[in-house]
C-alpha cells in the first residue's frame, strides 16, 4: 500500500505485560533521549519542591485546599492534566485507530460539562464550605451512611480503575522503551510522585501538573505535526484511512474494514458503536459525575481564591479539551495508516505476534508512531510526556483519595481527631495508595489492553450516573431528603452491578464470533443503559422523598442553588433557648439530638502538651535533626494547632462564617462579564465543532 511503513508483522517481544505496547520497532532511547529524560525529572522535582518551600502545609485548608489562594492559570492546568493520563494517550488513538473520530465525542462533551461545575455547582459547593464531595452530601441531608458510602465508592473507583488504567498505560510503555524491569519502573515514578505528594499537597500537585500541561502540550503537537508531514496532511488522512486495510483477514467478512462513519461523531442511532442520543444524554450523565461531583476536578476548583478565578480555570480547561483531537485522535488514525499490518490486525495469529493479544493490536498506535517516527532526543520528550501524564494523574488520585480517606473516613472514626493528627493521616495514606499500587502491577501485567480499557468504561456507565443524579437532585430540589436519596443509591448501585457482571460474564465477542450475550447486554448499549439506570435512581428518589418528610429549613441553609446566598440562621442557642438542640439525621435516617455546644466544643479541640514541650513552663527540648527534616518536609515544623472541625452533627454548625462565603463567592462586576461573555463566545465555538465533526 503506498506510503505504508511496514507491511508485514515482525514476532513480538518476549516480556510481559506488553498487551497494548507490542512491537514499538527496533529504534530504542538513545543517549540524548536519556538526557532530556533527566531533565525532566529535575524540573519536576524542582517546581515540587518549590512549591513546598513556598506554601503553608500544615493545616487541612493548606494542605487538602492549596490555602483557597491558587489563580486561574494554574487550576485550569491541573483540571487538564489530571483529566489527561497516560491511558488518555493510548486508550483514545487506539480507539480512533479502530473506529475513527467518535472517540473524540467524550472530549467535546467534557468541554460543556466542565462549565457546568463553575457557573452551577461550584457556587452550592463553596457556600456550603465543604472540603470533601461525600461531606457536602453529608451537609445536605444530614446523614453519615450516604457520605460512607460515597466515600468508599470513590476510593473503589480510584483505586481499581484509574490507577490501574494509567499504570498500565503508562509504565509499560515506559518498560518497553527503556527495557526496564517493570516493577523498578512504576516503583522509581511512585517514589518522585510521592515525595512531593506527601510534602507538598494539593499546592505542589497543581504546580507540578501545570509544568507537566506545557510538557503534554509541546511533545504531542510536536508529534501530531510529524505524523501529518508523514502522511501528507489532513485530506490525504481522509481518503488513506479508508484503504488502510490488512491483507490478512476473512474476504467474508467485514473484519478489519474502516468504518464508513469513520469521520463522524453522530452515528445511527441503533446499529452504531456510538449512537448519537447516547452520546449527547447518556454520555452527559457519567461526564456529569466526573466533572461536577469527582473529588479530584472538585477539589482542584475549590482551591481557587474565588469564584471568578474558578470559573477563568474552567473556561482554560474546558478550551484545552478541544486539544485530545488531534493530538491523540487524529494521530491514532494515521498510525493505522502508516502501520496497517500491524495496528489495524484482525488475523489472531498475526495479532498474537505483534502485540501478544490475538483480539486486537489498536492500543500500540500511540507508541508505535513515537517510537518509529521521531527523532533522537524527540524520542526522550514524548517519554516525558508520557511520564507527565502517568505522574499528573496518579498525583491526583493520591492527593484526593487522602483527602477523602482523612476527611471522611478517619474523622468518622475519630470524631476529635486534631488537626495535626490529620495532617499525618493523611500523608500515611498516601504511602499506603502507593503500596497498593506497587502490589497491583500482578494484576496490570495479566490484563490486556482492551479488556482494561473496557473495564473502565464499564465502571464510569454503571456505578456513576446514580451518584450524579443525587447530587443533581440535592443541588436542585429542596424537598429530596435523606432517605430517598440513599435508597435511590442503594437501587442503583443494584441495578448497575447486575449489568456490569453480566457484562463481564459475557463479553463482547471478536469481530466475526458468534454473539451468545443475552438481550439487555447485546442490544442496550451501555450509553442508553446510563440513561435508562439514571431514571430509575431518579424515579426512585423522587418517590421516596415525596412519601417521607421534607427536610427542615436548617438543612438547606446555603446547601442548594436557590438557597446558596441565605444568612446563617441565629445560633441555635438564641432561638430556641439555653438548653436547645438541634436536630440531625442518624445514620438510619432518624433524628438524634446533639448539643450545639458539644459541637463547639469538638470544634475547639482540646489542648495537649506535645512531647517536644512541656506543660510547667520549663523550655522544650530541642528535636533531634531527622525529626526536624521530617516535621519540616510534611509542613508540620509549626506549632500544633486546635482540633480541626467539628463533628458536624448539626446542620448550622457546620457553615462556614458569611464573611468567609461572601468573598469567596464574590465577583467584581467587570470581572463577571468578561466571564459571562467569554462563556457564550466559547460555547458558540463548541456548538460549531460539534456541527463541524458531528
Amino acid at each position: 500500500m503506498p506510503g505504508q511503513a511496514a507491511t508485514s508483522p515482525r514476532p513480538g517481544p518476549t516480556v510481559s505485560a506488553q498487551a497494548t505496547v507490542g512491537v514499538l520497532g527496533s529504534r530504542g532511547l538513545t543517549g540524548v533521549d536519556i538526557a532530556v529524560l533527566v531533565l525532566y525529572f529535575v524540573f519536576v522535582l524542582a517546581v515540587g519542591l518549590w512549591s513546598m518551600w513556598s506554601t503553608k502545609r500544615g493545616t487541612v485548608t493548606g494542605y487538602f485546599l492549596a490555602g483557597k489562594k491558587m489563580v486561574w492559570w494554574p487550576v485550569g492546568a491541573s483540571l487538564f492534566a489530571s483529566n489527561v493520563g497516560s491511558g488518555h494517550f493510548m486508550g483514545l488513538a487506539g480507539s480512533a485507530a479502530a473506529s475513527g473520530i467518535a472517540v473524540a465525542a467524550y472530549e467535546f462533551n467534557g468541554m460543556f460539562v466542565v462549565l457546568l461545575l463553575a457557573w452551577v455547582f461550584l457556587p452550592i459547593y463553596i457556600a456550603s464550605g465543604v472540603t470533601t464531595m461525600p461531606e457536602y452530601l453529608q451537609r445536605r441531608f444530614g446523614s453519615k451512611r450516604i457520605r460512607i458510602y460515597i466515600a468508599v465508592l470513590y476510593l473503589f473507583i480510584y483505586i481499581f480503575t484509574k490507577i490501574s488504567v494509567d499504570m498500565y498505560a503508562g509504565a509499560v510503555f515506559i518498560q518497553q522503551a527503556l527495557n526496564w524491569n517493570l516493577y523498578v519502573a512504576v516503583a522509581l515514578l511512585l517514589a518522585i510522585t510521592a515525595l512531593y505528594t506527601i510534602g507538598g499537597g494539593l499546592a505542589a500537585v497543581i504546580y507540578t501538573d501545570t509544568l507537566q500541561t506545557l510538557i503534554m502540550f509541546i511533545g504531542a503537537l510536536i508529534l501530531m505535526g510529524y505524523s501529518f508531514w508523514n502522511i501528507g496532511g489532513y485530506e490525504n488522512l481522509y481518503e488513506r484511512y479508508f484503504l488502510a486495510i490488512p491483507t490478512r483477514r476473512d474476504p467474508n467478512s467485514t473484519c478489519g474494514i474502516p468504518r464508513e462513519d469513520a469521520f463522524h461523531m453522530f452515528r445511527d442511532p441503533v446499529t452504531s458503536d456510538l449512537p448519537w442520543p447516547a452520546v449527547i444524554v447518556g454520555m452527559s450523565i457519567p461526564s456529569i459525575w466526573y466533572w461536577c461531583t469527582d473529588q479530584v476536578i472538585v477539589q482542584r476548583s475549590l482551591s481557587a481564591k474565588n469564584l471568578s478565578h474558578a470559573k477563568g480555570a474552567s473556561l482554560f480547561a474546558s478550551s484545552m479539551k478541544v486539544l485530545p483531537l488531534f493530538m491523540m485522535v487524529f494521530p491514532g488514525m494515521i498510525s493505522r495508516v502508516l502501520f496497517t499490518e500491524e495496528v489495524a490486525c484482525v488475523d489472531p495469529e498475526v495479532c498474537e505476534a505483534v502485540c501478544q493479544n490475538r483480539v486486537s493490536c489498536t492500543d500500540i498506535a500511540y507508541p508505535k508512531l513515537v517510537m518509529e517516527l521521531l527523532p533522537e532526543g524527540l524520542r526522550g520528550l514524548m517519554m516525558s510526556v508520557m511520564i507527565a501524564a502517568l505522574m499528573s494523574s496518579l498525583t491526583s488520585i493520591f492527593n484526593s483519595s487522602s483527602t477523602i480517606f482523612t476527611m471522611d473516613l478517619w474523622r468518622y472514626i475519630r470524631p476529635r481527631a486534631s488537626e495535626r493528627e490529620l495532617m499525618i493521616v493523611g500523608r500515611v495514606f498516601v504511602l499506603v495508595l502507593v503500596v497498593v499500587s506497587i502490589v497491583w502491577i500482578p494484576v496490570v501485567q495479566a490484563s490486556q489492553g482492551g479488556q482494561l480499557f473496557f473495564y473502565i468504561q464499564a465502571i464510569s456507565s454503571y456505578l456513576q450516573p446514580p451518584v450524579a443524579i443525587a447530587f443533581m437532585l440535592a443541588c436542585a430540589w429542596r424537598r429530596a431528603n435523606e432517605t430517598g436519596t440513599f435508597w435511590g443509591l442503594m437501587v442503583g448501585l443494584a441495578v448497575g452491578l447486575t449489568r456490569m457482571v453480566l457484562d463481564f460474564v459475557y463479553p463482547e465477542p471478536g469481530c466475526g464470533d458468534e454473539d451468545t450475550r443475552p438481550s439487555i447486554t447485546r442490544y442496550v448499549h451501555y450509553l442508553y443503559f446510563s440513561m435508562i439506570l439514571s431514571c430509575i435512581t431518579l424515579v426512585v428518589i423522587v418517590a421516596v422523598s415525596l412519601a417521607t418528610d421534607a427536610p427542615t429549613p436548617e438543612q438547606l441553609v446555603r446547601l442548594t442553588w436557590f438557597t446558596r446566598n441565605d444568612k446563617p440562621l441565629a445560633p441555635v442557642e438564641d432561638r430556641n433557648g439555653n438548653d436547645a438542640h438541634v436536630i440531625a439525621a442518624d445514620a438510619a435516617g432518624g433524628t438524634e439530638k446533639a448539643s450545639f455546644r458539644d459541637d463547639v466544643s469538638i470544634a475547639q479541640g482540646n489542648s495537649e502538651p506535645t512531647r517536644d514541650g512541656a506543660s510547667d513552663g520549663s523550655l522544650p527540648r530541642r528535636r533531634p535533626l531527622w525529626k526536624r527534616a521530617l516535621l519540616w518536609f510534611c509542613g508540620l515544623d509549626g506549632p500544633p494547632s486546635s482540633g480541626a472541625g467539628t463533628e458536624q452533627r448539626g446542620y448550622e454548625a457546620s457553615l462556614p462564617p458569611a464573611g468567609d462565603v461572601e468573598a469567596a463567592l464574590y465577583e467584581d462586576p467587570r470581572a463577571r462579564r468578561l466571564m459571562n461573555a467569554c462563556l457564550l463566545v466559547w460555547m458558540s465555538a463548541g456548538i460549531f465543532l460539534w456541527a463541524y465533526f458531528g
